[in-house]
């Protein structure tokens, strides 16, 4: 009998490096819907709460033995990944390539004030990744964003388990691109506060997405 290491079922033979996606808990920004991007505000009592919730359930070994933990530089992501580093002892490092979408103009308005300001160009953002709002950044550029980032994020994590602490458009993106799928996932995937999605990466050619929204330790 042959002791070679049999291939997964896509035909990847090397280890794959396993990103847990979590999503920063509220802000007094997401209580009022308003885009939340390079913007700075603090976790709200709630947010805290959740933050601890995804803590508590990450740290009691639900997802196996992590690593690392990352995070965005913003406070909102940091207070979050802050709250698992400290449950497990770990350190925490920041990546910038995790930061949110910048929405230039845009920041801190609601989606009706936005469009309101800016008619054709919100519509138009809507449907294209390729605009960006007044200032800011398109889907498309935070795409090239993510790719360098998880590029890197796997070579120097090789087949471990990273905590990426991150915001909804940056996880959005590396499910799309571990998917392969068009910009529509963008548009249409629900993406809740203090989430977690589960993504694997191959050192030799694609991914798979273990787990998207998961959200019972806010139950």
């Amino acid at each position: 009998m042959s002791s070679d290491k049999a291939p997964s079922w896509q035909g990847q033979m090397a280890a794959p490096t396993r990103i847990i996606l979590v999503r920063h808990g509220q802000t007094a920004l997401s209580v009022d819907r308003r885009y939340s991007g390079r913007g700075n505000p603090e976790l709200s009592e709630l947010g805290r709460e959740q933050a601890g919730a995804a803590a508590e359930r990450i740290t009691s070994g639900a997802f196996g033995t992590i690593d690392a933990v990352v995070s965005s530089p913003l406070s909102r992501t940091m207070a979050t990944a802050r709250a698992v580093a400290d449950g497990l002892g770990s350190s925490l490092s920041v990546v910038d390539g995790l930061i949110e979408t910048d929405f230039g103009a845009w920041e801190g308005l609601t989606f009706r004030e936005a469009a309101t300001r800016d008619p054709e160009l919100h519509k138009q953002w809507l449907g294209d990744i390729d605009v960006a709002p007044p200032g800011g950044e398109s889907f498309a550029q935070v795409g090239e964003r993510i790719a360098q980032t998880r590029t890197a994020l796997v070579e120097a994590y090789s087949g471990k388990t990273i905590l990426a602490v991150s915001h909804v458009t940056p996880i959005k993106t590396m499910l799309r691109q571990a998917l392969e799928v068009g910009p529509q996932l963008l548009f249409r995937l629900q993406l809740d506060l203090a989430s977690i999605s589960i993504v694997e990466f191959f050192p030799d050619g694609g991914a798979v997405v273990r787990l998207v929204n998961d959200t019972a330790h806010l139950q």
